[in-house]
């Protein structure tokens, strides 16, 4: 299980207490930290202190990049021994029984699962229509995904699908055939799609499951707009000055 975390004093410890509170405690837990200048190693640390029983261990990716911490996480626990992989962000709170629902779908013969990434409700104020739109995000870049040159074509083996980074299970063996997360800042390449197009060209064996649920950060959307979020999303047609909205 691996969270690249950059600057996320605020928000991570929320993530380590849902993960330290899954129903499936069956798990080791891999934070990156990614050249952070706040306390965010230290907030590691101390809940890590705190919570013995939990297998965390704490290193560091110099490089800055969402896919590079990625990577060095999850090429981390390979190194343990770990057989399967996960991964959220630190701004991120699993639903508690995400580790368990993922199981289940390794277990049904998936090699690589993803599900909804719903709206965090405990960050802002959220009026019922702010609820819908990082729904609505997420469905727009899957349908011009979909639709889209780059992601279409005769050496894919299956139909293009939308797998958050934050969302996102993967057996060891495929993320090594695959190449892994490629080792880029996210400002530069979604490396969640990078992957998933990597994985489309070597099998079929991938799909969404409806119990593996994520609730995401909404602060990406409140500081772009809708509009603006979408054309992020949609290959970077709109890059901000400042990336790293915190």
């Amino acid at each position: 299980m691996t969270v690249p975390a950059y600057n996320e004093e605020r928000l991570i410890e929320g993530t380590l207490r849902r993960l330290a509170g899954q129903t499936d405690r069956g798990f080791g837990l891999v934070v990156v930290d990614n050249g952070s200048t706040d306390a965010t190693a230290r907030i590691v640390r101390e809940f890590a202190d705190r919570h013995p029983e939990l297998t965390l261990h704490l290193i560091a990716e110099p490089r800055k990049g969402t896919g590079a911490a990625a990577d060095t996480g999850m090429r981390h626990a390979i190194a343990q021994g770990a057989t399967h992989l996960a991964r959220t962000d630190a701004d991120c709170l699993p639903h508690p029984g995400w580790i368990a629902a993922v199981k289940r779908a390794f277990a049904d013969g998936l090699e690589m699962v993803s599900g909804p990434l719903r709206p965090r409700t405990d960050e802002f104020p959220l009026a019922w229509w702010e609820r819908r739109l990082l729904p609505a995000v997420l469905a727009t870049a899957a349908f011009a995904g979909r639709l889209r040159p780059g992601n279409r074509g005769p050496a894919y083996l299956g139909p293009y699908v939308v797998m958050p980074g934050c969302n996102l299970a993967i057996s060891a063996a495929l993320y090594e055939r695959a190449g892994g997360f490629p080792r880029t800042a996210i400002e530069e390449v979604h490396e969640d799609r990078a992957l998933v197009n990597r994985v489309r060209t070597l099998t079929t064996a991938y799909g969404l499951r409806k119990d593996v649920i994520v609730y995401g950060s909404v602060r990406r959307l409140r500081a772009y707009g809708l509009l603006r979020t979408v054309a992020w999303y949609a290959d970077h047609r709109y890059t901000p000055e400042v990336v790293d909205v915190r």
